[in-house]
């Protein structure tokens, strides 16, 4: 008898419960015209993960947490002992290249000067045999020796596109490796709070490895969920309102920037329209960015609080949520 006793008592206090839960539910509703819904929800911020593109040790890092940081800071450095390196390999072969260049513009001279010559004596010796004061053996001899004279030019010429080519291979290594270099050194996209330092100096990460997390607090938003009906009837664009619970006092305004097109919850079951409006769709309200600029030290992640929307965009917002900010 005694377990029966307590499975009543247990099952009064259950009812009990969801009496006064649905009490104060319509008793906030009431608060709310008509045309507004309202649901809990919290900051967010977008992050920014800072990875190292390719494996390597970290050689610094130059934030710690908190600090604020600007698009283009360096957050953190690899090791480029080995890059380095490379790179001064390469940039001595740019050189080389460039040396072998001169000496075969300097060849091709000789060799052209060498054909000037071979070709005034065959013209020569042409002349003198078509006189009869030479004979054709000594034709034949200053041809041959003009024909390997143009041999010569020839080769010179191609020594110098061979040059050319070396030199801009080398130097298309040597901007391979100056991006590799720069890819070395982890700098922030865009301004942020240094959220989370992932690793250490002197850690080695593989490629992809990250490094330093960032939040973004230029785009700050609220994920709040409602049921289908209210949600059905929102238009991205429309007003909304913010009010977190550390700062009650203040009204936030934001902006319906997002509302899912699928549910997030549904039941094993959806027969009736009453159970349908158990759907509850993701729903985002994103805070303006020149408000987050003007606000950047108060803005972070992770606060509690309520989230407002009109689902009738003709009802004017109560006086309880006119935009009240911190002055």
């Amino acid at each position: 008898m005694s377990w029966k006793r307590n499975g009543l008592i247990a099952a009064t206090l259950i009812a009990i419960s969801a009496g006064t839960y649905g009490v104060w539910l319509n008793s906030t509703k009431s608060d709310l015209p008509v045309g507004i819904a309202s649901s809990n929800g919290r900051i967010e911020a977008e992050r920014i993960d800072v990875a190292a593109k390719l494996p390597g040790r970290i050689a610094e890092v130059r934030v710690s947490e908190g600090q604020w940081v600007n698009a283009g800071d360096l957050v953190a450095q690899m090791d480029t002992a080995e890059i380095d390196a490379q790179l001064r390999q390469t940039e001595a072969a740019v050189s080389q290249a460039k040396q072998q260049k001169l000496q075969a513009e300097a060849l091709l001279n000789q060799r052209s000067s060498e054909q000037e010559f071979a070709q005034a004596e065959f013209a020569r010796a042409e002349q003198l045999a078509a006189r009869g004061h030479a004979p054709q053996e000594l034709v034949d001899q200053r041809k041959s020796v003009l024909t390997t004279a143009d041999a010569g030019v020839a080769a010179a010429r191609a020594g110098i596109d061979l040059a050319i080519a070396t030199i801009a291979s080398a130097e298309a290594t040597v901007e391979r490796l100056q991006s590799v270099r720069s890819d070395a050194d982890l700098v922030a996209p865009r301004d942020g709070r240094v959220q989370y330092i992932l690793a250490k100096s002197g850690e080695v990460v593989g490629a992809g490895g990250r490094v330093v997390t960032l939040t973004d607090l230029t785009d700050i938003y609220m994920t709040i969920f409602l049921p289908a009906h209210d949600a059905g009837l929102l238009a991205i664009g429309s007003e909304a309102r913010i009010i977190l619970d550390p700062i009650p006092d203040y009204v936030i305004p934001a902006t319906v920037t997002f509302v899912a097109s699928t549910a997030q919850f549904t039941p094993k079951s959806v027969e009736t329209a009453n159970e349908r409006d158990q759907l509850m769709f993701r729903v985002k309200l994103t805070i303006p960015e020149e408000l987050l600029e003007e606000y950047q030290e108060q803005a972070k992640a992770g606060v509690a609080g309520v989230g407002y929307v009109r689902t009738d965009d003709t009802i004017a917002w109560p006086d309880t949520l006119s935009v009240k900010l911190p002055q």
